[in-house]
């Protein structure tokens, strides 16, 4: 293995740890037909995932009007907390993140998800203890804006040019751009690969397997 060029490495979660696009895409599309807006569609729902919830719902029905964003916010939260259990860590993320926390890595989470809806999650899976900590929307900003990775930097006292951002969406490289971060992205998630070269992402991983060798290599 090469010399360690980081020492943070920061995962968003969903369409990167976990393979939940799909379910969240439909669950979007569900709370707006409750509130009576018109239904995005699956690449625009998609799109979204990685926002903090309400910026998110905002952008996904623009047709709802802001007095009624309280209600779709329940409604999305309904029908995801009724699925969730259908959620799954995408094959090899466990063995990617134990080789990671074998060689030194501060492993953290920035995440468009709630900070109940996180420590859930946590409390709910074998990654339960994995992350050194971690950062949600709503305790700071939604992204791109940079405050969960600068956050998350001065606790860990690790620097921009020592932190990797992992993440499946735009939002993530661009909230890695807007803290002085690296990134890498990953082709599986929510965002198609083509829109991933303008924010230079050090690399676009296809599958955590490959993501686990540029990572050997190269982190």
């Amino acid at each position: 293995m090469t010399p360690r060029r980081f020492d943070h490495i920061a995962f968003d979660w969903d369409g990167t740890l976990f393979d939940s696009t799909a379910i969240i895409a439909r669950c979007i599309q569900a709370a707006v037909r409750d509130v009576g807006g018109k239904e995005p569609t699956y690449e625009a729902a998609s799109y979204v995932i990685g926002m903090g919830l309400m910026q998110a719902l905002a952008h996904a029905a623009p047709d709802v009007p802001p007095q009624r964003y309280p209600e779709l916010g329940d409604r999305y939260r309904h029908h995801y907390f009724a699925i969730q259990h259908e959620i799954s860590l995408f094959d090899g993320v466990l063995p990617l993140l134990d080789e990671l926390k074998s060689r030194g890595f501060f492993l953290t989470v920035a995440t468009g998800k709630s900070r109940r809806g996180l420590d859930e999650a946590l409390q709910s899976t074998v990654l339960a203890g994995v992350f050194d900590a971690s950062r949600t929307a709503d305790q700071t900003a939604g992204k791109p804006d940079p405050l969960m990775l600068n956050e998350l930097m001065a606790e860990l006292g690790v620097p921009p040019e020592r932190t990797l951002m992992i993440g499946d969406t735009t939002h993530d490289l661009q909230m890695a751009l807007n803290a002085g971060c690296a990134s890498v992205a990953v082709s599986y998630g929510a965002h198609e690969p083509s829109v991933f070269a303008a924010l230079k992402p050090l690399t676009v991983s296809h599958s955590v397997a490959e993501l686990r060798v540029w990572l050997q290599a190269n982190a």
